[in-house]
């Protein structure tokens, strides 16, 4: 997909950002000439966002105060958020049985409870100007499960939930939402959870890749992360201002069966 160019500069905020789709996001944001915020609680994230020609705001996201503080400092840079991308979150692997509760509880936060807040907190500025773009980075795991991962499922599936409802609150406020749905794609998180799945199935690293990553998918290859910006760039472009309340899977063929 050949990304839209930019006729009007937007000011985007991208969160997850020091690596992977955020970090891919944030370059290709920038390449289509808008205003980036970048925030991620890891502060190596800093250099990565100013080489991309971003600004950095460091924010651990389980904090309530810290989505609405990231929210303000866009408002204080730039005069407010355009667009929105709802992309940070971890994995942790275990059977329910022994999955720790405060794991649960700190994806839940991360990857469910601060996508709303960002949201509401950006919806103001959004209303305002009568245009703004929310894309949640869900999961092909937004659509179908997989053992051992019922936090990170729960959340992602529940992010389906809070799109269609921005994108029905949103419609005659000129702000539409979407989500991204990817299956694998090349980042640390998914290099982590190889060694997981790995001891979770008994298997070697190779089999967890072949056997339980693309088994399902037509196409026998992991996700690059620049693919994924791409989807996202139109989603949060003009050209996609009819397009709202939809789930767009980029997942190799793994939901065709």
């Amino acid at each position: 997909m050949t990304s839209p160019s930019v006729a009007t500069p937007r000011v985007a905020l991208v969160t997850g950002t020091s690596s992977g789709i955020g970090a891919a996001v944030v370059k290709h944001f920038c390449e289509l000439g808008h205003q980036v915020l970048a925030v991620d609680f890891n502060p190596a994230g800093k250099a990565i966002a100013e080489q991309a020609g971003a600004a950095f705001f460091e924010a651990d996201l389980t904090d309530p105060d810290a989505c609405r503080a990231a929210v303000a400092d866009a408002v204080k840079r730039f005069g407010g958020v355009d667009i929105l991308v709802n992309n940070a979150g971890i994995q942790h692997v275990a059977s329910i049985e022994t999955f720790p509760e405060e794991k649960w509880r700190q994806i839940m936060d991360l990857m469910l409870t601060a996508p709303f807040l960002l949201t509401q907190a950006a919806w103001p500025h959004m209303r305002q100007k009568g245009w703004g773009r929310i894309v949640n980075v869900a999961s092909i795991h937004a659509q179908v499960a997989s053992p051992g991962k019922a936090a990170y499922i729960s959340a992602k599936h529940g992010m389906i939930g809070l799109t269609k409802t921005a994108a029905l609150e949103g419609g005659e406020q000129g702000i539409t939402a979407n989500a991204v749905c990817p299956a694998y794609v090349k980042t640390p998180l998914v290099d982590n959870q190889i060694a997981d799945q790995a001891k979770l199935h008994g298997m070697d690293e190779q089999e967890v890749i072949e056997k339980v990553m693309l088994k399902e998918a037509a196409i026998k290859r992991l996700i690059e992360p620049e693919e994924v910006a791409q989807l996202v760039a139109y989603l949060a472009s003009d050209a996609a201002g009819a397009v709202t309340g939809s789930s767009f899977n980029i997942d190799l063929g793994w939901t065709a069966h």
